[in-house]
């Protein structure tokens, strides 16, 4: 494609750990927890409520069934059993943000389910087979988007200003020194370098200082002649 001259910016909201109403001000696309690793129907429908009051999309934040370990931790799950899970995330929802004046646009996997789909090929099938025809969020080059493209689903790729990656492009695991970067300065140079590569920037809700983060990587995008709009 040409030189690309907007990009969109998503988080991770409606999972009680961060300010989502703060980041609402800031992003573009905001991706729903379901309840099955964070929130409940009352924080969905007010995450929905302020996204359509500011013009922000929503996305489906679809997880496994894991509240304990917030979705981080890597889980078994039939492919029958997670296709209805999936469908059942979406669909409560897509319900929700209805009632609210918006819709859900786009899907985007959290945590483990995430990092599952890139490499598994039966979990990414079981994902896109539970959420209609949905456009997808992720990292490239990963089954999940390899199989959503051949399906003729729209796909977006994302990058993380605030994680290290490694020698394969992979973040590198939160379980090791120095995965999640902290200062705004690195996030920022990050978020800038990674902008011409990707349709996306995810600025995670859940570290501290995340509201603060999210403001400098939008200042500093700004600054640099990127229009700021969501991708859906």
């Amino acid at each position: 494609m040409g030189e690309q001259t907007s990009i969109d910016l998503n988080a991770d909201l409606g999972e009680e750990v961060t300010d989502d109403a703060a980041l609402l001000a800031v992003v573009t696309s905001a991706n729903v927890a379901c309840g099955y690793h964070a929130g409940s129907p009352a924080i969905m429908r007010a995450v929905c409520a302020e996204a359509a009051r500011r013009g922000v999309v929503v996305g489906a934040q679809v997880s496994y069934a894991d509240r304990e370990g917030f979705g981080r931790r890597r889980t078994d799950v039939a492919a029958d059993v997670l296709r209805e899970q999936v469908a059942d995330q979406v669909g409560l929802l897509r319900s929700l943000a209805r009632e609210e004046g918006t819709d859900v646009r786009y899907l985007k996997p959290h945590g483990a389910l995430y990092h599952r789909v890139i490499d598994d090929e039966q979990q990414a099938a079981a994902v896109l087979a539970g959420s209609g025809d949905l456009p997808v969020l992720g990292m490239a080059g990963g089954a999940l988007l390899r199989q959503a493209l051949a399906a003729g689903r729209a796909v977006w790729h994302e990058g993380f200003p605030d994680r290290a990656y490694d020698g394969a492009g992979r973040l590198v695991s939160r379980e090791r020194p120095g995965a999640v970067l902290g200062g705004a300065t690195e996030i920022t140079a990050q978020a800038l370098a990674l902008a011409p590569r990707v349709d996306s920037l995810c600025l995670h809700g859940d570290e501290p200082g995340a509201v603060a983060h999210a403001s400098a990587v939008r200042r500093v995008l700004e600054a640099g002649g990127w229009a700021l709009r969501p991708f859906a």
